[in-house]
């Protein structure tokens, strides 16, 4: 395997995972693969659209997947996302090395539209600073 396979692991692939993935690229130097995926296949969240636009990354693209529709065995770095997300791989893939980054969950925010809007930055901000300091020799663009 040449270079960087990277895969980011959620619940539903919705959220925190194609978040994650998207930050990656956009501020990526290097020549990472990037991918995401979830326990189960669910819908990209439509706050994810909103804050990932506030940074003019558009997300249209992005078409949600489990980890079934992926080769765990093609990745050399997998981040679960979730503790579900963490179990599922461990279950698929024994062998794989897997981080776990706790991640707040931001569609457990309840309350108005700026609220929710602002729980989603919070772990927009808080996955891009993880990757900063976690994948520095990709993450080299501000």
């Amino acid at each position: 395997m040449d270079g960087q396979h990277i895969l980011f692991a959620c619940n539903q692939n919705s959220v925190r995972s194609p978040m994650a993935a998207a930050l990656l690229r956009l501020r990526q130097a290097g020549g990472a693969h990037v991918d995401s995926a979830g326990v189960y296949e669910g819908g990209l969240d439509p706050f994810v659209e909103i804050v990932m636009a506030e940074l003019g990354v558009a997300m249209h693209d992005h078409e949600p997947k489990a980890l079934d529709d992926v080769d765990l065995s093609a990745f050399n770095h997998i981040v679960a996302l979730t503790p579900e997300a963490a179990t599922a791989i461990r279950d698929r893939a024994p062998n794989a090395s897997i981080e776990f980054w706790n991640v707040e969950n931001p569609s457990d925010e309840r309350g108005g539209r700026d609220a929710i809007v602002e729980a989603y930055r919070r772990v927009r901000d808080e996955l891009d600073r993880r990757l900063k300091a976690r994948f520095p020799e990709l993450h080299e663009k501000p």
